[in-house]
């Protein structure tokens, strides 16, 4: 009895020391580049992992340039009913929280930065990179022509601050929603809902020092371990009740995404995924020439549905898509119909043009880099040279099968003979005549074909060795 009641306290201790480690302990998740699906399924597990262990705060160090609507809306739905309180960093130095980042930091329980990074930009666009809300001043009442002409420099003066309104009811009700979605994000933390709107329907940008001057932030810190030592003690509200900061001796851990996130984060790179539709194509198409070559076929099956589920997760232009499928089919017509250099050609060009158009969607952390376009089509290039070259060398040997293979040929007498005897030609033992007398291992060469019989005549010296080099 007295072991088991040890057992039991040293239990209840142990989880009592976890549960005090747990909860003073800090969560760490980095946002390094634009915000994806994959991203939003990164900081969601980790804010999480932070809840079940009950962990002191969540410390998010953002690097952005902004991203897909989507995912951000995922990223602020669950900031927002987080049971543990966010902390978003804007960090290195020269970092920023453009577009999409600009709503996760102003929707986190503390907002902060480090000098010489900044916050702003957050004008929606479409996936096509068209400005989304297009916008024009707001009409204003018609004045007399007097009024007008003793008031236009004032209206210049006044033009800066015009109320501008977007063109069509598509952009006026994205802008709204926008406008109205941070507003409610920095009115919750009390913070300056004006310059928030001003970052969507104008996109401005502000400095860490404007952006904590302006109430847009909380703090400013160099470092993560000077922001620990300043939110240290301070209060948020977290789900309608005051949490006070206790991270002054916290211990860190960061929490690293699963291979899946992982895996989800490489393809849905936009060089990743055109990698991957040149494999899934070229694989099927191997696969179609050769069957049951299995191998290709499956590689490329599996890359082709890779790249159709980033590319669903992705903004892309499908003009692009459909250049980039026709430069394809031309560079691959060029080895079935033979047209010396064209259609491998104008095939390479439409897949540059395609690649660049079909990830130039304008939203930020999502473009494609032209140097490995550029590369792509310069490998392309010379497998299109080199298979010019090599049909070149194919029509001036000539026939490499049927009679006009075998039509001067060079042949190895197998036995003494005039008249019929038996000759090896291509590797095959053939019925030959002669009108002369043929002695064995005598060269010949072939003159004429009778069905399957060579008509032959002593071959020139170096006739063999003539052939072979050409």
């Amino acid at each position: 009895m007295p072991s088991r009641t040890y057992v039991a306290l040293t239990l209840l201790v142990a989880m009592l020391l976890s549960a005090g480690a747990s909860a003073n302990t800090i969560i760490e998740l980095e946002i390094d580049g634009g915000i994806g699906a994959a991203t939003a399924e990164y900081v969601i597990s980790g804010i999480e992992h932070a809840e079940e262990v009950n962990a002191e705060l969540v410390l998010i160090r953002m690097d952005t340039p902004g991203g897909l609507m989507g995912a951000m809306r995922d990223i602020v739905t669950k900031i927002l009913n987080s049971s543990v309180p966010v902390v978003t960093y804007v960090a290195p130095a020269g970092a920023r929280a453009d577009s999409a980042g600009t709503f996760v930091l102003l929707a986190s329980h503390i907002a902060a930065m480090s000098p010489t990074t900044h916050v702003g930009a957050a004008t929606p666009v479409s996936l096509t990179g068209d400005d989304i809300a297009p916008t024009r001043p707001a009409e204003k009442p018609a004045d007399d022509d007097e009024d007008k002409s003793d008031s236009d420099t004032e209206d210049a003066e006044e033009s800066e601050d015009d109320i501008r309104e977007p063109t069509t009811s598509m952009g006026r009700k994205v802008m709204n929603d926008s406008v109205a979605y941070i507003r409610n994000l920095a009115d919750r933390h009390g913070r300056n809902a004006d310059w928030a709107e001003r970052a969507v329907r104008d996109a401005e940008t502000i400095s860490a020092d404007e952006a904590l001057e302006q109430n847009v932030i909380d703090f400013m810190a160099d470092n993560r371990a000077q922001l620990l030592q300043v939110i240290d003690g301070h209060e948020v509200e977290v789900n309608s009740q005051l949490v006070t900061i206790a991270s002054a001796a916290a211990t860190i851990e960061a929490f690293e995404p699963s291979w899946r996130i992982k895996i989800l984060s490489v393809i849905q790179q936009p060089e990743v995924i055109l990698l991957l539709g040149l494999i899934g194509i070229y694989g099927l198409l191997f696969e179609g020439y050769n069957p049951g070559a299995i191998v290709p076929g499956v590689v490329g099956a599996i890359c082709l549905l890779l790249a159709l589920y980033a590319v669903q997760v992705l903004p892309i232009n499908y003009a692009g898509v459909a250049l980039i499928i026709l430069g394809i089919v031309l560079m691959i017509s060029e080895a079935f119909a033979p047209s010396f250099g064209a259609l491998g050609l104008g095939g390479i060009a439409a897949f540059v043009f395609g690649a660049i158009m079909m990830f130039d969607s304008g939203i930020p952390g999502f473009g494609i880099s032209i140097p490995f376009v550029l590369s792509i089509a310069i490998a392309a290039a010379l497998v299109v040279i080199w298979m010019v070259g090599f049909l070149l060398k194919l029509r001036k040997r000539g026939a490499v099968t049927g009679e006009g293979s075998i039509i001067g040929g060079i042949g190895v007498a197998m036995q003494d003979f005039t008249g019929e005897g038996k000759v090896w030609l291509e590797g095959e033992a053939w019925v030959a005549r002669s009108k002369v007398p043929i002695s064995k291992d005598q060269e010949v060469v072939v003159t004429a074909m009778d069905g399957l019989i060579l008509d032959v005549k002593p071959a020139p010296a170096g006739a063999a060795r003539m052939q072979a080099t050409t």
